[in-house]
């Protein structure tokens, strides 16, 4: 082979061999450049690591050069080019045509995949060697030694990968002059010079061998305040950084670590200036003009616009946000002009690097996430964290382009108007994650003091959890009224028969002249009077009224819509129906084999819908229900909540002609059911409104001193109703398209005419009481949050799953059920906290983060506002004292805790001088109404446990005592029987615990509500283990006892259930044997006595 192709193929292996494979293999390329090197080539001694990691890139520059185009300028003639100056990495290689080649095999920053990491044995090597140099008598070898520090491909400072120090970049960084600063920012000349290791002082040195500076890109920014792991400047005061600068970079594992492990504490970014990517003029990006990277959010998503593109393009999914603000306290700085912590998942590390590996070679990255305030801040978030690991190089064109709706028109249509990431979204961001930040990490640490058990507090989950307490507080405040209706039915006989022809039902409206309002009959004696009135009247007809009902369809749907439509219809929960909705949106692939979008964007207020999609629907609406279903004009819906955004089309299906039959098969029944929704709303509301005829009957005796009113309604045209009668397209029906038309009342009562005679049939006396409001459930709650501004479409369902999650709320039957930690909560937010729960400030709030969005608010401003308020709350609630805490949930629910108890002077029972109070426990997270002379007293009268709330799905959590519960005194020894918990479950105990007595325990582990114990149940159940007498074939006792499931019968080792139908009280001896010979019986430990062998042999 030809020594000029030998070294082309060793060096070429060499530059394109990735950092992650064996080390082995790259040790024997090595190897193999160090044979192809001549040794007369070089005017000083070169070591084997140095050969290995400059000489490679040396002998290939050379190469190279020949097989370059001509328009190239030769890299080996320019006159700077020497071993020296190459070393030093001093060679200006200035010219734009070569840089593409200069960044792709000569850079001296990590391949994808590389981390930076050496292993323990190249570690010691260069330190061994840089020990060596320093003790040399030449200088050349000195500065060979300092300039080979980092080997080919290595990193060139460590916020390239996951856990690595800043000290290198900061002191290369100090060779070039920076721009003066603020004097907070800009830190001393002892803490530079304290963080310059000595390599960085020969690279110094170095710098005197070469006749230029070192090149930078132009695209490097000489400060950068990008994420938690870029090197940025840190006060004096802060000794912290300076000591930890000064480090040695340890190795890491392969495996990817989350940032918390890292040794290096994450630095705080400067957010006063944004650096936004993308350019003003960007041409459009389709047709493809050279390789281009898309970045999506989801895997699914990114399969379906990897099929619509084709090869130029290479689409990669984020999997949603790559870092985050760190979950610590201190995260977002206030007195640093609200400086920000943020921290990487060690599983988006991997997502990066995916990303940063398909970005070799590209000429465009594409930014496609979400067309919403976070989807901004995700592509915001990707870009700091590539241009941190030297990713994006100088001819790289960043854009960001968005759509609604994951069809192939859409998509390229996307690419055609690239834009630069918003930065007033962006901004919008960042003050609703520091805003949420602040709440949350500041009132958390409070409700873990002053409430114990009380997990955490938010600023959108406290104002819907306050909706729901106060709902509760409402309903426990509810006294019912009782009120009567009369009800009669009216018949026309025929002129020659006695059988009733005609018969319809009426109301009473008017008694002795006066019209009746609800209470107006509020007993059941004032119905009975009524009803001795009107028996004895003639009536006929007095007049009749119709009209026309013009019933228009309903609005496309939105979040907020759609969750309470397919809760209502469905009984999906919210968090179900916005999976099912994002399985949608991504695609699903069809019978085509093609996968595709089925619905547009998923989180908008918007009622828009585009007017080519509108044009869709009214064809065909023609084409299937005929010209006179299909509306006239094109509807156009508003908005009229508060606070609407309305920045994306309403939900709606990328293809009107998609019918919901034609993807059975193709989609489960949850997810099918929920398109078949969205696919029938759409259609409706560009179809013509329905008609509904009624009509109004009056009846009254002659002097009209008392009447009756009955109406009947039918439906003249159908309208959009006709959608939800399409078996064809297995459209859900409406539930008013299931109610009876009643045509047959309808023509009755059109018949009538004024003056008419009709006789009183059945008098039908209904007695009423006033219901209190209902309890939320997810659908409306959702509806009440959208009415009041409180949060945005993609913030309803994680509301309500924090708030389940966090036990404050559970779903019974679909209600929300507020438990009462989460009552506490929220008085004592509500009492501490005002504007947290405040439903206005929260919605003000949010209509100021839509000012941030529009540009009409600086971020900073707000958040410093909000924020001087805030604090002082929080200063405020530290010096209040847990008593007094007590004191305000017993003042607030005091009718809850005390309502059972037959005392009103709340007298405790058992000592007689203390008071029943309500008091938190101080062990563990419990609460529980007891006697004020607690520890002395220790009666406890009602147990209100932290853990209530997870009763159904664990039992035993509700039934661990805190304190012992006196129930009572014995009726012969006048001892205490306590109800009291151990390791092994609660149990009732006869006496108190003294020394050198056992008192006798019963265990009642098998008792759910312990509550429900009184002093006769616990008195019954120490009579357990009862014996019932012996067995009659060996003498044996026959026992019947308590276990953890409940009473059983034992004989010896074979024990046998008692079923829960039968009363243990019940059981005789006869009984007994009875259930010991059944079929349901098991045996226990093991036998006293052990047969002997002998025997069994004599038995064989």
């Amino acid at each position: 082979m030809p020594q000029r192709s030998f070294f082309f193929l060793v060096n070429t292996c060499c530059s394109l061999l990735p950092a992650s494979s064996s080390l082995r293999l790259r040790s024997f390329m090595a190897k193999l450049q160090c044979i192809s090197l001549p040794g007369n080539l070089t005017p000083f001694p070169l070591c084997v690591d140095d050969r290995y990691r400059k000489w490679s890139q040396i002998r290939f520059r050379r190469i190279l050069d020949v097989y370059l185009p001509l328009h190239y300028n030769s890299i080996t003639k320019n006159s700077l080019f020497t071993h020296r100056a190459f070393l030093n990495n001093s060679l200006p290689l200035r010219s734009p045509k070569y840089l593409p080649f200069s960044k792709r095999y000569f850079s001296q920053s990590p391949r994808v995949g590389d981390d930076g990491r050496r292993t323990a044995a190249l570690r010691e090597f260069a330190n061994h060697k840089t020990k060596a140099a320093s003790n040399s008598d030449s200088k050349d070898t000195k500065i060979m030694a300092s300039s080979c520090e980092q080997p080919l491909g290595g990193s060139k400072g460590s916020n390239s990968h996951p856990p690595a120090s800043n000290t290198d970049q900061i002191s290369k960084k100090k060779k070039q002059p920076r721009p003066k600063k603020k004097k907070k920012e800009q830190p001393s000349a002892a803490t530079q010079k304290a963080s310059i290791p000595k390599d960085s002082e020969n690279d110094s040195q170095a710098e005197g061998f070469s006749t230029s500076k070192t090149y930078q890109s132009p695209t490097k920014v000489p400060e950068k305040n990008s994420t938690a792991n870029t090197p940025v400047q840190v006060p004096d005061s802060s000794p912290s950084t300076k000591n930890q600068s000064d480090k040695k970079i340890g190795n890491s594992s392969r495996k990817g670590k989350s940032v918390k492990k890292s040794p290096q504490k994450p630095e705080p970014q400067d957010m006063s200036k944004l650096k936004i990517w993308g350019q003003q003029m960007l041409r459009p990006l389709y047709p493809p003009v050279g390789k281009s990277v898309v970045v999506v959010e989801s895997a699914t998503k990114a399969k379906v616009i990897q099929g619509y593109l084709g090869d130029m393009f290479e689409v990669v999914a984020s999997h949603g946000h790559v870092r985050d603000l760190a979950a610590r306290s201190g995260s977002v700085r206030p007195d640093d002009d609200f400086s920000m912590v943020w921290e990487v998942p060690s599983a988006a590390w991997t997502h990066l690097k995916s990303i940063k590996f398909a970005l070799g070679g590209a000429k465009y990255l594409i930014l496609a996430s979400d067309p919403d305030r976070e989807g901004e801040a995700i592509a915001w978030h990707i870009i700091e964290m590539l241009e941190q690991q030297d990713a994006l190089h100088e001819n790289l064109v960043v854009a960001r382009v968005v759509f609604h709706e994951i069809t192939e028109a859409s998509i390229k249509n996307a690419l055609q108007s690239p834009r630069e990431i918003d930065e007033n979204l962006v901004r919008a961001y960042l003050a609703r994650r520091a805003l949420d930040y602040l709440i949350g990490f500041n009132i958390s640490p409070l409700l873990w003091r002053k409430l114990p058990g009380c997990r955490s507090a938010g600023r959108v989950q406290s104002a819907a959890l306050s909706l729901i307490s106060d709902r509760e507080m409402e309903i426990d405040e509810f006294k019912p009224r009782e009120y009567w209706t009369v009800e009669v039915e009216l018949n026309k006989k025929g002129p020659s028969s006695s059988v009733n022809a005609l018969s319809f039902t009426a109301h009473l409206t008017h008694l002795d002249s006066e019209k009746l309002n609800q209470f107006s009959i509020g007993s059941q004696r004032e119905a009975k009077d009524v009803e001795q009135k009107i028996i004895s009247e003639n009536f006929h007809v007095v007049g009749s009224k119709r009209s026309k009902i013009r019933k228009n369809p309903p609005t496309p749907y939105i979040t907020s819509t759609l969750q309470q439509d397919a809760a209502k219809k469905l009984n999906f929960s919210a968090t179900h129906t916005m999976k099912l909705a994002q399985k949608l949106y991504e695609g699903v692939e069809l019978s085509d084999g093609k996968s595709a979008g089925l619905i547009t964007y998923i989180r908008t207020d918007g009622l828009h819908i585009s007017n080519e999609a509108v044009g869709n629907i009214l064809l065909l609406v023609t084409e299937r229900y005929g010209p006179e279903f299909a509306s006239k004009t094109v509807r156009k819906f508003f908005k009229k909540v508060k606070n609407a955004q309305e920045a994306h089309e309403a939900i709606r299906p990328t293809e009107i002609r998609r019918l919901p039959s034609m993807l059975a098969g193709k989609l489960d029944e949850d997810s099918l059911k929920l398109y078949t929704l969205i696919w029938s709303r759409t259609v409706a509301c560009q179809m013509e409104s329905a008609t509904v005829e009624q009509i109004q009957l009056d009846v009254g005796n002659a002097s009209e001193s008392v009447l009756f009113r009955s109406s009947v309604s039918r439906i003249n045209f159908r309208g959009y109703r006709a959608v939800y009668e399409d078996v064809e397209a297995e459209a859900l029906r409406d539930k008013e398209s299931e109610e009876n038309d009643r045509d047959e009342a309808y023509g009755i009562l059109n018949s009538l005419k004024p003056r008419d005679p009709l006789y009183l049939g059945e008098v039908e006396l209904k007695e009423h009481h006033t219901q209190p409001p209902p309890r939320y459930s997810e659908g409306t709650l959702v509806k009440k949050l959208e009415e009041l501004g409180i949060g945005r479409p993609s913030t309803y369902a994680p509301t309500i799953k924090v708030l389940q999650d966090r036990n404050y709320v559970t779903v019974k039957n679909r209600v929300l059920y507020p438990e009462f930690r989460g009552r506490m909560v929220s008085a004592f937010l509500s009492h501490h906290f005002s504007e947290v729960t405040d439903y206005s400030f929260t919605a003000d709030m949010e209509n100021e983060l839509d000012n941030v969005s529009a540009g009409l608010t600086e971020w900073k401003g707000l958040l410093r506002d909000y924020w001087t308020r805030f604090s002082s709350y929080c200063h405020r609630t530290e010096s209040v004292h847990i008593h007094q805490v007590e004191k305000m949930l017993e003042k607030t629910f005091g009718g809850f805790l005390f309502a059972s108890f037959p005392d009103k002077s709340r007298t405790c029972p058992s000592c007689g001088e203390g008071t029943l109070i309500f008091k938190v426990s101080k062990v563990g997270a419990g609460y529980f109404v007891g006697c004020s002379q607690h520890p002395q007293c220790k009666y406890i009268a009602k147990t209100l446990y932290g853990a209530d709330e997870e009763e159904e799905d664990n039992p035993q959590k509700n039934n661990v005592m805190n304190e012992p519960k006196v129930l009572g005194l014995h009726p012969s020894s006048d001892e205490k029987i306590l109800l009291k918990s151990g390791p092994y479950g609660n149990y009732v105990q006869l006496g108190e615990d003294r020394s050198g007595y056992m008192p006798k325990r019963t265990s009642i582990s098998h008792i759910k509500n312990v509550d429900s114990i009184t002093l006769e149940d616990a008195l019954e159940l120490m009579k357990y283990p009862l014996t019932l007498g012996n067995h009659p074939k060996d003498n044996y006792p026959i026992i019947v006892k308590l276990s953890k499931v409940g009473f059983c019968v034992r004989h010896r080792r074979t024990i046998a259930s008692v079923p829960k139908n039968v009363n243990p009280r019940d059981i005789t001896i006869e009984k007994a044997l009875e259930l010991l010979s059944g079929k349901d019986v098991r045996l226990s430990g093991r036998p006293k006595n052990k047969p002997k062998v002998e025997g069994a042999f004599e038995a064989m």
